[in-house]
């Protein structure tokens, strides 16, 4: 298990390292995970926490993508599909099969026939038959509240949603019982090419402390930060897309709705999520520094806003109605074609120089099979066992039990309290290597984005946990305390 930071030093003491990887989200935790479970000595070094960047702020699906089938993308989402079971199969507690629900409107493309044998293909990709045709009797008894105008039925078929930041969690949790070692706030600062592998200069962000560790082998899957340690010119194109929260009361739903956008006809979900609804997502270039926070804008809130009202006009949301913004850079890689950025595809793409490995792009859903890619531009799989491992459906991917609290991955069940939330804080204090309350609240809890005082009247409660697994005292407390006040106030409101 992760448990608490080691000491950086106790790094260096290990000799040689098979393999670092670079980047704690969810590329980089899959690559740890399959270097581990074939014998390697691997550690994984992230720069703040694990999942802080795109892997804790995506749409929380787990999903082929269908539109990756109309952009003649089959393979990708063969692949994701064929993923998109396997985690359903063996992390039942973490990803669960949601019914997703289309409206089909007079007129607007697509209809119902080309969406039925987009959909036929689709389930055969994935080996099932989920889908359906809803009559507009049965979808305005589910949903009343839809705008009637031109409305024919829907659509329904099935994906899977998750808490992203947990799988993260998960996956390195897998990797560490395989013998793997994460340490978070663990900055990379410089990468040498030095005889048959590599000397990386390490700093400890939050000490200050730095040192030299020897790997025979480093793999740059920093998302994002990809291009300042690929030894290349750049590939990486950044894009944010944005999520709101708001309350299940004020927008109760019980399956994925996908909408089109009024004004661009881009597809928007409206999904329930850990006891909340979320709206998301926008699609723009992100022209921000990246080592900063992402923060979502008014004219994003808007158009999110909008979309809602026009499908559920009776709705009448308003800013004051969202209870957390969510703004998440994806790093895709760039067509450069100057392409509208809903259009760029959504591969990976693995790349070398110097001896560095470099893996950016791709989806949440695929990363068992991005860590793949990665392993044989390695060498340290040949193409025999690469091809076995992508095609096997049957391979089991987690294998260890992990007794995390009950309801805590659960990516339906709304904000613990009590009793119930104790449990799952003094497990996550042990277990999961948190360093910062935001660590907690924001990624590990989500009561961040969930709760309308952003986990606030918590605190009590989580206090004198985090003071005596965590060695706070009054003062560190109180810096943690208005820490997160200001990154919730700075990129989450």
């Amino acid at each position: 298990m992760l448990g608490q930071r080691g000491e950086l030093p106790s790094l260096a003491s290990r000799g040689i390292w098979d393999a670092v990887v670079i980047g704690g989200g969810i590329t980089g935790a899959g690559i740890l995970l399959e270097a581990a479970r074939r014998g390697h000595q691997v550690l994984l070094l992230e720069q703040k926490d694990f999942s802080w960047g795109t892997s804790s702020r995506s749409s929380k699906m787990v999903h082929g993508g269908l539109r990756y089938i109309a952009q003649g993308d089959i393979q990708l989402t063969r692949h994701a599909l064929q993923e998109r079971e396997r985690l359903l199969a063996e992390l039942p507690d973490l990803v669960v099969r949601m019914p997703y629900i289309f409206p089909i409107r007079q007129g607007r493309f697509p209809g119902r026939w080309p969406m039925t044998f987009i959909l036929k293909l689709y389930d055969a990709l994935a080996g099932i038959r989920d889908h359906r045709w809803m009559s507009r009797a049965a979808l305005q008894q589910a949903y009343p509240g839809l705008n009637a105008q031109g409305l024919r039925g829907a659509m329904c078929y099935t994906d899977a949603l998750t808490d992203d930041s947990r799988l993260v969690m998960r996956v390195l949790q897998e990797a560490s019982l395989e013998g793997a070692t994460a340490r978070n706030y663990t900055e990379v600062l410089a990468i040498k090419a030095q005889g048959n592998g590599h000397a990386l200069t390490v700093r400890d962000t939050e000490t200050g402390a730095s040192i030299t560790l020897q790997a025979r082998q480093v793999f740059n899957a920093t998302g994002l930060w990809a291009d300042r340690l690929s030894g290349t010119p750049p590939v990486v194109r950044p894009q944010r897309g944005t999520h709101l929260f708001v309350a299940a009361s004020r927008l109760p739903v019980r399956d994925c709705l996908t909408i089109l956008h009024p004004d661009d006809r881009r597809p928007v979900f409206v999904f329930p999520w850990k006891g909340q609804t979320c709206i998301g997502t926008t699609d723009i270039d992100h022209r921000d520094a990246i080592e900063d926070e992402p923060h979502c804008t008014p004219a994003e809130i808007d158009y999110l806003l909008k979309v809602a009202n026009s499908e559920m006009p009776e709705l009448h949301l308003r800013r004051e109605d969202v209870l957390a913004t969510m703004a998440g850079v994806r790093p895709i890689i760039a067509s450069g074609k100057g392409r509208d950025p809903s259009k760029e595809r959504r591969d990976h793409l693995v790349w070398q120089a110097n001896g560095v490995i470099s893996v950016s792009g791709g989806k949440l859903t695929t990363f068992r099979q991005i860590a793949l890619d990665a392993l044989k531009a390695a060498g340290l799989i040949d193409a025999k066992a690469h091809r076995e491992a992508h095609q096997g459906r049957h391979l089991r991917c987690f294998k260890h039990a992990v007794p995390s609290p009950q309801g805590l991955n659960d990516p339906l069940r709304g904000p613990a309290c009590g009793a119930e939330l104790q449990a799952q804080a003094e497990w996550i204090l042990t277990h999961e290597m948190v360093v910062h309350l935001d660590d907690l609240l924001l990624r590990r809890l989500r009561l961040g984005l969930l709760c309308a005082d952003a986990g606030e009247s918590l605190l009590l409660t989580l206090k004198p946990m985090c003071q005596l697994h965590l060695g706070w005292d009054e003062a560190r407390w109180q810096w943690e305390r208005a820490r997160y006040r200001d990154v919730i106030a700075r990129s989450y409101r």
